[in-house]
This record gives structure tokens, C-alpha cells and sequence, in this order.
């Protein structure tokens, strides 16, 4: 169901930092324009930890009617709560989204079997399929292989988006996995080898700015085509690495800034891209084409 290049798409903001629902429509169409596989509302790259339900609704509902069903929308519903997770599990299921992305609960560390009674339950709660999301460096929990194959049993689960920068992990899941699970990457640096070692797809942060690109090169290495893969690669390896220089999302909300996209704002307590770094992630836009 969900496979090829999806965006953790940023949620732009104006400078204040109320949402800038005019340049989500911008965004919208020129991720439909090149060649985006599908939208992942309201994640990491979304803001999610300081962005309301309100504003997540009329995110979401927004985008679904701009769409209209041309490629998957995915939302974010995970909280470190197992009870508001589901709450926003079971309102986002009466829109007309095509999957619910519930990631690790953070802060709070649970072990394995805490994991999957809060992924059993969110499931139970929700009427569209499921993406699992596994990301230690953000949460400080990993969702190991082992919870992830008795997860499987629900079949409303059907992908798991891994964070884990490993292809020795991949491969792991990949060889746990039933059929019609899907594995995605969500890691941009290491995404070219891990599709290559049987993921279908990425979310990717390095698609909000180089959309067309990272389609191609996924496309590719799906395919099986690993020269081809690695030569369009080649020239997105530096913003996969520097779209990271901050956190997550401050390089990419300027970089889209810089294109004429959005406006620079961003909420506490992220704060705008260093002067330091501009010069660098602007010669990484030239390169690929993003910026003349």
C-alpha cells in the first residue's frame, strides 16, 4: 500500500508561527508536481510536538481535499500517551486519510511488552491501516524485530517506518516480515542500501526539498538497479547529511525558505537555522538544482 518516496512533509508557518495554510497548499502541489509517492502529515518534519489537534485536523483535512486520493496521506497520531494516542487514532480514522503513522511513545521508555500492548491498542482503536515508526535517537525506546513480528498478527498493521540507520536491521525485518509488510526506510543517509536490501520506501526528509530526485533514485533502487541508484544518489548524499546540521526540521524549513516555498517561521523552542550553516546547505540546493 505504501511504498516508493514519501515526504515528512514540515508544516510551513508564518513568521509568528501561527500555520501558513497558503503555502501548505504550495507545498501540496509541488510534491504532486514531482513525483512524490505519498504525504506523511504532521511527523517529526511536521512539528508534531508543538502543533495542536486543531491545527493537525485542518492540516490533514486540507491536504485530503487537495489530493483527492492521487497518493497516499498519512498521519502522525503517536503521543507518549497509550490513552491520547488513541483518542487521536480513533478522530483521524473519520477522515479520509489512507494510514495513521503511530510512532515508539518517547520520554517514557517502555520495554517490549509495553510497546506492543500501546501498538495492540492504538490498532484496535483505529479504522485505517498502521505504520509502526521506530526512531531510538528521538525516543529513547527501540522497537526491536522481535515485538515488530508478533505485531504483525494484527493485519491493520502493514508497514513499519525504521529509523535504525542499519541494513543489518533491515535485513532482519525484512526476513521477519509476512506477506504484504512493508518495510520503509527512515533514514535518507543509508535509504539507497536499505531498499536495496528489501525495504520499498523511504520517508524522507531530503523529498521536501529534492522531491523529484529522491522519487528517481527510489524508484530505482526498488527496482534492483543499484548503479543507478547510487549515481542519483551521488549528488543528494550531501543534504542527506546536512539537512541534520540542526535539528530536524530547522535546516529543511530554510532551505525551503530559500526556495520561495514557505516563509522562515518555526516554533519553540526550535529556533532558525545558524548563519554558520547557510552557506553550506545553500551550495547543497545549487547542487541538485533546488536553488539557482
Amino acid at each position: 500500500m505504501f511504498h516508493g518516496s514519501l515526504v515528512a512533509i514540515v508544516t510551513p508557518m508564518r513568521d509568528g508561527g501561527d500555520v501558513d495554510f497558503d503555502a501548505w497548499t504550495r507545498l501540496l502541489d509541488f510534491h504532486m508536481e514531482n513525483g512524490t509517492d505519498g504525504i506523511v502529515v504532521g511527523g517529526t518534519t511536521g512539528e508534531s510536538a508543538t502543533i495542536t489537534e486543531a491545527e493537525l485536523r485542518e492540516l490533514t483535512e486540507r491536504a485530503c481535499a487537495q489530493v483527492k486520493k492521487r497518493i497516499p496521506i498519512i498521519v502522525g497520531a503517536g503521543t507518549s500517551s497509550t490513552a491520547s494516542t488513541i483518542v487521536r487514532a480513533r478522530w483521524l480514522s473519520e477522515l479520509p486519510i489512507d494510514g495513521l503513522l503511530v510512532v515508539t511513545p518517547a520520554y517514557n521508555r517502555p520495554p517490549q511488552e509495553g510497546l506492543y500492548r500501546h501498538f495492540a491498542a492504538v490498532t484496535e482503536a483505529s479504522r485505517v491501516p498502521v505504520v509502526l515508526y521506530n526512531i531510538p535517537s528521538r525516543t529513547a525506546v527501540d522497537l526491536l524485530p522481535a515485538t515488530v513480528a508478533r505485531l504483525m498478527q494484527f493485519p491493520q498493521i502493514v508497514a513499519l517506518k525504521e529509523g535504525v540507520a542499519s541494513v543489518d536491521r533491515v535485513r532482519e525485518l525484512v526476513g521477519v516480515a509476512r506477506a504484504g509488510f512493508t518495510i520503509l526506510s527512515g533514514d535518507d543517509a543509508t535509504a539507497r542500501e536499505v531498499l536495496l536490501a528489501g525495504a520499498r520506501g523511504v520517508i524522507s526528509v531530503t523529498a521536501n526539498v529534492a522531491p523529484r530526485a529522491m522519487s528517481q533514485m527510489v524508484a530505482a533502487a526498488i527496482k534492483g538497479d543499484g548503479a543507478r541508484a547510487a549515481e542519483l544518489d551521488a549528488p543528494l548524499a550531501a543534504l542527506h547529511r546536512d539537512l541534520f546540521l540542526e535539528a530536524n526540521p530547522i535546516p529543511s524549513k530554510w532551505a525551503l525558505e530559500r526556495m520561495g516555498l514557505i516563509q522562515g517561521g518555526i516554533r519553540l523552542p526550535l529556533v532558525p537555522l545558524s548563519a554558520g550553516h547557510h552557506s553550506t546547505l545553500a551550495a547543497d540546493l545549487r547542487a541538485v538544482g533546488a536553488l539557482k
